[in-house]
Formats: structure tokens, sequence, C-alpha cells
């Protein structure tokens, strides 16, 4: 397989897409209102990986492009949990792509600890030969989630998917504090919403006052 050909459409897929996400904060910031996006990431699964799950999941090369949904990835991060409601809301209204799949690990969370929402698209990507329909993951999480789902996959990738007993309490632990976490800032969204209006107001008036 010509691996640079094959992943080309999807990095094109992922540099669109993050454009487009990215697109839903800067709207929220120009109407002065509370934005649900904090900051978008994506990436193109690197090949040892792809062949990795490919073995794992029993799919065929030359299925890859149908059945495996996470080639392509984007994260879109958020500071409340509600805000995860509003981001998939808007996405679920786009006409830009297809939801094929949705996935609730949020409110169903895995029994590892794992919490986040996925989401998978069917996205149109125009190349030179026509266009391909391409199936991106995206996951919609806060920032607590976030934190304890990067160090539950570098320690996943440590020990090769067999984390010891004992680090493994002690990251559902972490699991139920960030969960805490999550539900403390949720209780005091208001307060916090309303003083990053403020700073940003004041950082405004500052650079206005700067170019005079």
């Amino acid at each position: 397989m010509n691996w640079e050909e094959f992943l080309a459409p999807y990095k094109q897929a992922v540099n669109e897409l993050k454009v487009k996400l990215k697109g839903i904060r800067d709207q929220f910031e120009k109407s002065d209102e509370h934005t649900p996006v904090e900051f978008v990431t994506g990436r193109v699964k690197p090949i040892p990986s792809i062949l990795d799950k490919a073995k794992r999941k029993d799919i065929p090369t030359d299925k890859l492009r149908e059945e495996m949904h996470d080639i392509a990835g984007l994260r879109v991060m958020c500071q409340f949990v509600e805000d995860i409601n509003r981001v998939i809301q808007h996405l679920r209204n786009r006409r830009d792509f297809d939801i094929v799949e949705e996935r609730d690990y949020v409110t169903n969370q895995k029994e590892s600890g794992y919490r986040s929402y996925h989401v998978v698209v069917r996205y149109p990507v125009q190349t030179i030969s026509g266009e391909q329909m391409l199936l991106v993951e995206i996951q919609i999480r806060t920032l607590a989630m976030n934190f304890w789902a990067t160090i539950e996959h570098s320690l996943n990738y440590k020990y090769n998917k067999k984390i010891p007993n004992n680090i493994q309490r002690r990251l559902q632990r972490a699991a139920e504090a960030a969960s805490r976490l999550d539900d403390e800032m949720s209780e005091i969204r208001v307060e916090i919403k309303e003083a990053q209006k403020v700073f940003m107001q004041k950082k405004e008036n500052e650079k206005k006052n700067a170019e005079n």
C-alpha cells in the first residue's frame, strides 16, 4: 500500500475540520457569548497504530477506509460538562458532514474511568481525482477529562495495555477526582463565565489604549 497516498486525504480532512471547529469559538467570541469550545486538536493515526489496530480488530488492509473510524481524529476541548452538549448539538445541525455514530462515555463512563463523547462523521474531501467520503472521529471532552485520558493513554502504551492493578486503582481514583472537579466547576460556572468576560473586556480595553 502507498501509505502517503492513502493518508493524504485524511490529513486534508483533519486540517479542514480543525479550521471549521475552531471557527465555532471565533463566532461565539465575536457575538460576545461564552464559547463552548476551549481549543481543538487533530491528528492522523500513525501507520504502526493503524496496523496494530487492524490486527486486533481483524480489519483487512483493503477495508480500512470503511471499517476503521479513527484514522483521522479531532478533539474538541470544553471548560464545562454542559459545553459538551452544546458542541454536540452544533455538530448535529451542520450540513457539511453526516453523523454516522455517537458514543456517550460521559454519562456512561468506561470501567477504567474514561469519559468523553465520541462522534463519528462521514466527511467529504475534495481531491484532484474526485470526492472521497472519509470517516472521522471527533471526541468532545472537558479539560479534566482530557488530562486523565492523556495520562491513561501513556500508561497503556508503556504497559502494552496491561496496566498493573495498583496503578489502575490510582487511575480510577484520579478519574473520580476529575469527575468531582468537573462537577464543582459546573456549580460555579456562572461566576467563572462572568469573571472571564470581565477579564477579556479588560484586555480589549488595554489593547485599544495601547494602540491610541
